[in-house]
């Protein structure tokens, strides 16, 4: 079993920036791949970032490329998405989630096996 829970959203104007964080508990050495998504009213979960347990493996959506940086702190058991540059179509419910036993990376939601909450990000024009 693993637990998320993110912090970090909150509102901003936008040309803002905003950091999120994912703590990790539970079975965490298990965590091969974490992703970030996010899912705006009325739409699908979209992805928008993921990091291999090694840091070696990083993927963006195109919608991110350029503006956010993901990264993680194993000894912390915590993963960061770091988002500059923010737009109003950037608000959304993010979320964390944990891909185990693969490091692959993967875009769709239905290959993750745990996931946090969310934390609502509102970008203001």
């Amino acid at each position: 079993q693993v637990q998320l829970v993110e912090s970090g959203g909150g509102l901003v104007q936008a040309g803002g920036s905003l950091r999120l964080s994912c703590a990790a508990s539970g079975s965490t050495l298990s965590v091969y791949f974490m992703g970030w998504f996010r899912q705006a009213p009325g739409k699908e979960r979209d992805f928008v970032a993921g990091i291999s347990w090694s840091g070696r493996t990083i993927d963006y959506a195109d919608s991110a490329k350029g503006r956010f940086t993901i990264s993680r702190d194993n000894a912390k058991n915590t993963g960061y998405l770091q988002m500059d540059a923010l737009q109003p179509e950037d608000t959304a419910v993010y979320y964390c989630a944990a891909r185990l036993r693969t490091a692959l990376p993967s875009r769709s939601p239905r290959e993750y096996d745990y996931w946090g909450q969310g934390t609502q990000v509102t970008v203001s024009s």
